[in-house]
């Protein structure tokens, strides 16, 4: 039975790769910060199946004294400070945790077994003011806000430690992908949570920024299915993962209010407090290579995962 270590486990990524890994016969590790408010909502139902640990990646000897202790064949570095609004008013805590937390885990592996298999969830946020559409593996970086900036270093150090010291360390440049678990701070996640609660009866409008800002979603469950192949592939690489498609935030309301009957120009408010100090332009992924290299292709359709959250919202807040 091979054993992961996962950071980032109470995550919208980590819970879904989590739930993988055990169906695939792994012994899962979580890695958690010690904190006062440490949710478990999202892996309760395999919390009995799971190794729950305490560590930082701000901190090389707990990230150390794991590794020695479970020895894992494998490590999936999830953990981050992922919500780009709070990296602009905690860029020092977004590099420390999402750019020098890389470092530190990549470190802790060269020291302890550089045999052990590394994924680094890297972020299509790199790409920011993009210098090709779409973007691929050889598009050039130019992220446009502090956690983009953090993200470029945690991939650039991992391919470094690859290059360097022969570890099969690998990088998932993941565009953005939703679920029902994503955090209620995420936009996607904001709009399906208030139509449910305008459908329910307990709001009345959704304030948003920028509604022609494009994304290229995508469903976490099929994305964590990436994470897991590239480190089965016979080399380390970097991939591009993403749907290919794009989508405006105008869209993803049109669709999410159609679902409960409703149209989203009678509740939309557009209001400057949610807009970027630098917005990206048109993040759209190239993920051929992963399609041709590892075989993977996205499952769930755009309309498919807007539907998902919304009927998982709805399901949620009825029972309030």
């Amino acid at each position: 039975m091979p054993t992961a270590l996962v950071t980032g486990i109470t995550g919208q990524d980590g819970s879904y790769l989590a739930e993988l890994l055990l169906q695939k016969g792994y012994e899962v590790v979580g890695m958690v910060r010690r904190s006062s408010t440490v949710t478990f909502e999202r892996i309760e139902h395999i919390q009995d199946d799971i190794r729950i640990v305490q560590g930082d990646l701000h901190d090389q000897s707990s990230l150390v004294a794991m590794l020695e202790e479970f020895k894992p064949e494998e490590v999936y570095n999830l953990a981050a400070q992922s919500f780009v609004p709070t990296s602009w008013s905690q860029p020092i805590l977004t590099g420390e945790v999402t750019g020098l937390g890389v470092a530190r885990m990549l470190e802790a592996i060269r020291l302890v077994n550089p045999k052990i298999k590394f994924y680094q969830a890297s972020s299509s946020e790199m790409f920011g003011k993009v210098m090709e559409v779409p973007q691929r593996e050889s598009t050039p970086l130019y992220p446009r806000s502090p956690y983009g900036v953090a993200k470029v270093y945690g991939h650039w150090i991992t391919i470094n430690y690859r290059e360097s010291f022969d570890i099969f360390a690998t990088s998932g440049i993941l565009f953005n992908h939703e679920s029902p678990r994503r955090g209620l701070e995420f936009v996607t996640r904001k709009i399906t949570s208030t139509v449910a609660k305008i459908k329910l009866g307990t709001a009345k409008e959704l304030r948003l920024g920028n509604l022609e800002a494009r994304r290229d979603w995508g469903f976490a469950g099929d994305y964590v299915m990436a994470m897991w192949m590239m480190l089965q592939h016979h080399t380390p690489e970097s991939y591009v993962i993403g749907t290919g498609e794009t989508h405006s935030v105008r869209e993803f309301c049109e669709l999410a209010f159609g679902r409960v009957g409703l149209n989203y120009q009678d509740y939309v408010v557009q209001d400057p407090r949610f807009y970027r100090p630098a917005e990206v332009d048109l993040l759209i992924s190239d993920p051929s290579k992963a399609n041709n290299e590892l075989g993977w292709k996205p499952q769930v359709s755009f309309q498919q995962l807007v539907e998902m959250m919304v009927d998982a919202d709805l399901e949620r807040l009825s029972k309030k």
